[in-house]
């Protein structure tokens, strides 16, 4: 049964329940009631001409109605594209400029928009038709009712065109499955020990791999709990995220990095919590910062948080979602190398912890059933060995069909079966340790510098905004780089803040660097899942279109 609409039914069978949270209020129904409305929605995208691998394109915050339509395209046998929403309003007729031409690059047939975004985005000639959840609704109901007729449905069909993030490029549509979601999904819940009465709790946007397939359609498939939250009511209320986890009985949720800190914050400020439910915490889709994600748990220790729940683990889109998973209750695991070895010889050589010029990676776990992992030379292709550090390859049961009509960067990254992520990885004893992205290196005076190790120290800094730090390299004289930095901050004495950022570089990497560009809250560019845009950070430094409060050498 590797077909979602097959699987939705399925699911509605079982006793399990998805709550909708808006705010302070709640409403909870089971998978069987929401398999219905889907069903009435199904109709009405039928009804409005949509038939099996039509595009439809899903626009709107996260709300009982999006989710519903979520699974309505599968039920029509359509291909889900969801799209993402502006990060800052400031930025909005950029951002809907770009919303039209990713409508176009994916060929929807049919827009289905919230009523909030009506007014921000109207059709304009040669866009598909626009609908709203009601028009769906009405179609399916009343006098002339448009019956619901299931598709067949064949496991390689289409099933979403999923938009990768764009943090290192311009976004591609990743093509998957039926079959590969399928796959990827029973690869997680089988490595993550998952129970029909586990409860999930999510408050990541739908338009990312991360919160669509794994904490949506995971649930809404298997029919385990989930408590469905909206990201802006976590980042307008950090501390709602933890307060969801106490009062459903949460048992497994995930997040970025940054969410992390945000919590732990508000962990030091919370009152009257019960967190002793929770017994899988991922952090993923970006290297995991160990020493942010170890704070977590110790500021959610008094509310009874077991640090065995803490899950880091690495997925990406082109497979699905999930890549590697550690096992269940290990808790977080490091490896504590060399900084200098690593950066010149490509080599993660153990050393003790605490020790002088050490660095500590995180364990990613093993390959989810059905993926298989290998490290190679970038240069070369040739294997390395335990330790060594290359090009992270994958392939598997749900690696992607390709790039929606790219057909030559999928050549480019798919070769032999083999998926070449761009990620520069090792391994230990069969477990994935990551080190960074191949095209975001600073290679200074022979070393291999990563851009993360920078960003963190600089994000400890009084007066710089945590998380929305960039270093990345520039060329300077003969061809040789040098690092530069942007952050955002809030800081009266901007010198005094530029002069810590770069005793802050120079401790953590041993290079100062050459220029540290002091920014305005909201001037870094992020994706539409909140990850770091380096490449385009660099490309408005180098066009001279970054207005820093103070720049200095």
């Amino acid at each position: 049964m590797l077909n979602l609409p097959a699987r939705l039914a399925e699911a509605a069978t079982t006793p399990g329940t998805i709550t909708f949270i808006d705010g302070g209020d709640h409403q909870t129904i089971t998978w069987a009631q929401l398999h219905g409305e889907a069903t009435v929605m199904a109709a009405g995208l039928q009804a409005k001409g949509v038939r099996p691998g039509n595009h439809v394109a899903l626009f709107g915050p996260t709300t009982r109605s999006l989710v519903t339509a979520i699974q309505a395209t599968w039920l029509a046998g359509g291909v889900l594209v969801m799209l993402p929403l502006p990060m800052r309003m400031g930025s909005l007729e950029q951002f809907i400029t770009q919303t039209r031409t990713r409508l176009h690059a994916a060929d929807v047939s049919l827009v289905v928009i919230d009523p909030q975004l009506a007014d921000f985005v109207e059709p304009a000639d040669g866009d598909p038709t626009f609908v709203s959840y009601a028009d769906l609704e009405s179609s399916a109901t009343g006098v002339g009712v448009f019956e619901y007729e299931p598709p067949a449905v064949d496991p390689d069909d289409l099933a979403v065109l999923q938009f990768t993030s764009g943090s290192t490029s311009d976004p591609k549509g990743v093509m998957l499955t039926h079959r590969q979601i399928c796959s990827n999904i029973d690869g997680c819940y089988r490595s993550a020990e998952m129970r029909s009465d586990d409860v999930v709790v999510s408050w990541l946007p739908l338009y990312h791999d991360m919160g669509l397939i794994g904490l949506l359609t995971l649930p809404m498939t298997t029919g385990v709990h989930l408590v469905q939250g909206a990201p802006q009511d976590f980042l307008s209320k950090p501390s709602r995220w933890m307060r969801w986890m106490s009062d459903f009985r949460g048992t497994t949720t995930a997040g970025p990095n940054f969410s992390y800190v945000l919590a732990t914050r508000s962990l030091h400020r919370a009152e009257d919590l019960d967190l002793s439910s929770m017994r899988i915490v991922l952090s993923g889709a970006e290297p995991v910062d160990a020493s942010a994600f170890r704070a977590f748990f110790e500021a959610g220790a008094p509310f009874g948080l077991d640090s065995a729940a803490a899950f880091p683990a690495f997925g990406m889109a082109e497979v699905c979602i999930g890549g590697t998973f550690p096992r269940r209750g290990d808790g977080l695991r490091t490896d504590i190398v060399d900084a200098r070895v690593l950066e010149q010889e490509q080599y993660a050589a153990p050393v003790d912890a605490g020790g002088a010029g050490s660095r500590e990676l995180v364990k990613l776990g093993r390959a989810v059933p059905g993926l298989e992992l290998r490290v190679v030379d970038p240069a070369t292709g040739t294997p390395r060995g335990e330790r060594e550090v290359g090009e992270l390859h994958i392939r598997g049961t749900s690696l992607m069909l390709g790039y929606y009509r790219r057909d030559d960067i999928t050549a480019a990254t798919v070769i032999d079966g083999w998926l070449h992520t761009g990620d520069l990885a090792y391994l230990v004893d069969g477990e994935l340790v990551m080190c960074g992205r191949i095209k975001d290196v600073i290679i200074v005076g022979g070393r291999n510098v990563y851009p993360q190790d920078i960003e963190r120290a600089v994000g400890t800094v009084d007066g710089i905004r945590a998380g929305n730090v960039v270093a990345f390299g520039a060329e300077g004289r003969h061809s040789q780089q040098h690092i530069v930095v942007v952050a955002e901050v809030r800081a009266d004495d901007l010198a005094e803040v530029s002069h810590a950022v770069h005793r802050a570089v120079a401790d953590e990497t041993g290079v100062p660097p050459r220029e540290v560009v002091l920014v305005e809250p909201g001037t870094v560019p992020k994706t539409s899942s909140g990850k770091l845009q380096r490449s385009a950070t660099r490309q408005a430094y180098e066009a001279g279109e970054l207005v820093g409060l103070i720049t200095a050498g």
